[in-house]
């Protein structure tokens, strides 16, 4: 079958690759110069189905009143007139029980698991090389009261199968060697072996590599203008470069999802959270970190990338703006040179942001849709990267009528309607 796969993330790359791989004829469209010059460009580096829970949770409204006020806080809210962002807020409120949390979380990490299995198997069956490491995420805790605070999720990675450890500060310098060096600002920590770090962007420019030798056509520079519709079938699309028509289409825009289907009148709640992150040259790589750190208190991810430290954090509801804020470079800065002092060479840094497609629930949009043609891979949030492989084999079973390794029922639009 011809499908057309909008996107050239991370997320449209994966999915066009696992559809190749089951024979479909593919073309990618994006409008940047080439693969992942968006949100997948300089994400935090972590493929961390630990990690995978939803925003929305219990305690979290309380928490977010906290953050707000604090000077290197991790949540920025700069409200604008937008009614998409306030009704995607209300949603988001209304996951934040002890029942919505389980739910949604039940739905997230069998994914998230996938797929870093399926990342695994990709990295043996084609050798692809993404300054990839697979040595775990230390949750570092700078208070005691954090550090007590840990058994609920211990509960949740028990439940799940998900290997731990709950370290004190020794631990968590056997993990992480340059700690020692501040041994002082931390209580304790909380490591998830089974992790992986490594470079988005990278991994996507060669993965795209990988589909072109699979005879999947990419065209970049084209913007899609409009999605055109006739009864429950898209028919074509309007781009920069003329009309483009397909058998099947693959919606993977990211943030940029939610505006195409509400023209289409198939609405989904998919919207931008930004994220930033510094890119920093390691000077010393023994005062550096081995793997990922995650700072509990600013919500900032310091990942080992070959020669490179990146750290990223920050959640900024503001809409699509991509203006990058020094106030938030200067938070990414405070933790990296609080923990790893002299690691990295900081005046060589280079400062990014991107927007993370973000459903109010947590999980992504993986699936058909109302329309017998079109289908749904959007709405990763901060959990693109870790997901991107389990993601696209899901959808190229499901186009493909192959019955999925994994339940994901729950992960279409459908479930909104409930």
């Amino acid at each position: 079958m011809k499908i057309m796969v909008l996107g050239g993330g991370v997320i449209g790359v994966t999915t066009a690759y696992y559809l190749a791989e089951a024979g479909h004829e593919v073309t990618v469209l994006d409008r940047q110069k080439g693969p992942a010059l968006e949100t997948s460009f300089a994400n935090a580096g972590e493929v961390s189905p630990g990690y995978a829970s939803p925003w929305a949770g219990p305690g979290i409204p309380l928490k977010a009143i906290k953050w707000l006020l604090m000077k290197h806080g991790p949540l920025v809210v700069r409200p604008t007139l937008d009614p998409y962002m306030w009704l995607w807020l209300l949603k988001m409120l209304r996951n934040c029980t002890a029942e919505r949390y389980a739910v949604n979380k039940a739905r997230m990490v069998p994914l998230a698991e996938y797929s870093r299995d399926v990342l695994k198997a990709l990295r043996e069956t084609t050798g692809i090389a993404y300054d990839e490491r697979a040595k775990g995420t230390l949750q570092l805790f700078r208070s005691q009261k954090q550090l007590d605070g840990i058994a609920g999720d211990v509960e949740v990675l028990k439940k799940y199968g998900v290997p731990y450890e709950a370290l004190d500060p020794d631990g968590c310098i056997a993990a992480e060697p340059a700690l020692a060096a501040v041994r002082e600002k931390f209580v304790g920590g909380l490591r998830l072996p089974g992790d992986e770090t490594g470079d988005c962007k990278m991994f996507t420019d060669r993965l795209a590599q990988l589909c072109v030798e699979r005879g999947v056509t990419f065209e970049y520079d084209t913007t899609v203008y409009r999605v055109i519709r006739t009864r429950n079938r898209i028919t074509s699309l309007s781009t920069s470069r003329g009309w483009k028509h397909s058998e099947a289409f693959v919606m993977a825009m990211g943030s940029y999802s939610a505006g195409f289907m509400r023209f289409i009148k198939r609405p989904i709640p998919v919207y931008p959270v930004k994220g930033y992150s510094i890119t920093v040259p390691i000077k010393d790589a023994d005062a550096a970190p081995v793997s990922t750190v995650m700072d509990e208190t600013y919500k900032v991810a310091i990942t080992r990338l070959g020669d490179r430290i990146r750290v990223g954090g920050t959640a900024e509801i503001s809409g699509f703006d991509l203006r990058l804020h020094e106030s938030r470079r200067r938070t990414l800065e405070h933790s990296v040179e609080d923990l790893f002092p002299g690691g990295g060479a900081m005046r060589e840094a280079t400062f990014w942001c991107g927007l993370r497609p973000m459903t109010p629930d947590g999980p992504p949009l993986v699936g058909r849709t109302e329309l017998s043609n079109l289908f749904l891979n959007t709405g990763h949030g901060t959990l693109g990267w870790t997901m991107a492989c389990g993601s696209a084999k899901v959808l190229a079973d499901i186009i493909s009528s192959r019955v999925p390794d994994i339940n994901v029922r729950d992960l279409g639009p459908e479930r909104y309607l409930k």
